[in-house]
């Protein structure tokens, strides 16, 4: 039997290991808010955790993985269509440069989140949401986190 990692796995009294479920946390970072999402503790499902202030989300992540065994956390990726970084991605690099020294433990990647928020949009509409609940940009936010982790599962079944 595999494990996920020594974070996710604990010694039972009579020393044999039990694997404790892990989560993934995805992050669709922006300048004034950042949308979050996690998988269920079978990396199954992936679905919206929360938007947080941008300035609150260091101080968020490390409470939540206190409460909650964290795998790994996967961060949008900004790109263009010509494939070059997008212009927050300056934004993005001291982010997880200290989310990486403050959480060590635990590895961040990134993954493509271009055409997120177009997604999150259409599954709004498609979901029947009111006009006034897809303006919602703290929503659209948690969705496109959404999207970007479920993303992320899929391309790991492949």
């Amino acid at each position: 039997m595999t494990f996920i990692s020594k974070r996710a796995a604990k010694w039972k009294e009579n020393r044999t290991f039990v694997a404790i479920m892990s989560r993934i946390l995805s992050i669709d970072y922006g300048k004034k808010r950042t949308g979050l999402a996690v998988t269920d503790t079978l990396q199954l499902i992936a679905g919206g955790l929360a938007t947080v202030p941008t300035v609150e989300l260091i101080a968020y992540i490390k409470e939540y993985v206190t409460r909650e065994p964290v795998e790994r956390i996967i961060v949008g990726l900004p790109k263009q269509m010509n494939n070059e970084a997008s212009e927050n991605m300056k934004r993005i690099e001291p982010f997880v440069n200290t989310l990486r020294k403050q959480l060590p433990h635990i590895p961040v990647e990134y993954v493509d989140e271009r055409f997120t928020s177009v997604l999150a949009h259409r599954a709004m509409l498609e979901g029947g949401l009111k006009k006034k609940a897809r303006q919602d940009k703290a929503l659209v936010d948690e969705i496109s986190a959404t999207i970007i982790l479920q993303s992320y599962l899929e391309s790991r079944r492949m």
